[in-house]
């Protein structure tokens, strides 16, 4: 029978929504348990918010000064000796689990599996290549554990409910590296919902015309609710900071409304939001590739067509 361990991720003492969605992916493969492992300075409230997802087992906690900050090379070595007795290992597709787990993967010797978006059995797996063009079927060796980084916009979030998983602390023995140290985090701070786990995006374009024109996006956005995304093309043209970009090289999110305002629709930006449940495009160029996608495309002016539908919301 299958044993899962899911690396969980949270930053600021928070439990990421990520982590919910990766245990959905372990449940599809009906194992015979899911844990979670929490690796912090200070795990007892990460491991509180861990233990009320529904499906989990156990939640392992690892507290020691050097995880204070999520260094993939101090905690590689410990996910992997904790991993023992596991027949997988998961973690979000997210900056953290893609930093972590290749070198997880590398300690085990197995090679990792990237972005899994279906489980069609305990060792074969479906993931997007290509941009998202074309979805390959992969297959582990059953006689190795499985490592793989879960596409989070593909996976709903399990349930949370009351406190079911046993929290259990436990030690590894394992030399950590000195070579790489925490310097400074650096992150935007803003009131609005969170790109990646927001119901509602709205992005800008180059279409937008400059950093100044971007406050209608923000305005818009604000009015109804919804994070802040951006193309690549409006990142590069400094609109927006990068951490706000969707697509390929950005954030792959899967809001249930999408609504891309002045974005022509290059294929690395549909890539991030092909999971999306609804796509409004607004575009002044009725031949944009943007609009191929939408689900409702209103042509025009984005400078008049969002002040009027200001005014509806």
């Amino acid at each position: 029978m299958s044993k899962i361990l899911v690396i969980a991720e949270h930053l600021g003492g928070k439990l990421n929504l990520s982590t919910a969605r990766a245990v959905s992916a372990a449940a599809a493969i009906k194992p015979e348990a899911i844990d979670i492992l929490v690796l912090s300075d200070n795990v007892d409230t990460v491991a509180a918010e861990a233990a009320k997802i529904e499906g989990v087992s156990h939640v392992l906690t690892i507290a020691r000064a050097e995880n204070a900050h999520p260094l993939a090379a101090v905690l590689a070595p410990q996910i992997a000796k904790a991993a023992a007795g596991y027949s997988h290992v998961f973690a979000p597709s997210t900056t953290f689990g893609k930093d972590v787990l290749p070198r997880v993967a590398a300690l085990l010797g197995v090679a990792q599996i990237s972005d899994v978006m279906s489980v069609e059995g305990t060792h074969t797996f479906k993931r997007p290549i290509y941009a998202g063009n074309a979805i390959i079927t992969v297959e582990a060796d059953p006689n190795t554990v499985v490592v793989a980084t879960i596409r989070t916009a593909s996976w709903p979030a399990a349930a949370t409910g009351v406190s079911s998983g046993q929290i259990e602390a436990i030690s590894v023995d394992v030399a950590l590296p000195s070579h790489t140290r925490f310097v400074e985090l650096q992150q935007g701070k803003s009131d609005r919902p969170d790109l990646q786990g927001a119901n509602k995006v709205v992005s800008g374009g180059r279409g937008v015309g400059s950093k100044e024109n971007f406050e209608i996006i923000y305005k818009f956005a604000d009015k109804i609710g919804a994070a802040v995304g951006a193309s690549r093309a409006a990142v590069d043209a400094g609109y927006v900071p990068s951490d706000l970009q969707v697509g390929q090289t950005g954030k792959i999110i899967a809001p249930e409304l999408y609504i891309a305002i002045g974005i022509s629709g290059a294929i690395q930006h549909l890539t991030g939001i092909k999971d999306a449940g609804t796509i409004v495009a607004i575009n002044k160029d009725g031949e944009a590739p943007i609009f191929e996608v939408a689900d409702f495309g209103l042509v025009g002016d984005l400078f008049k067509i969002i002040p009027e539908l200001e005014t509806l919301v």
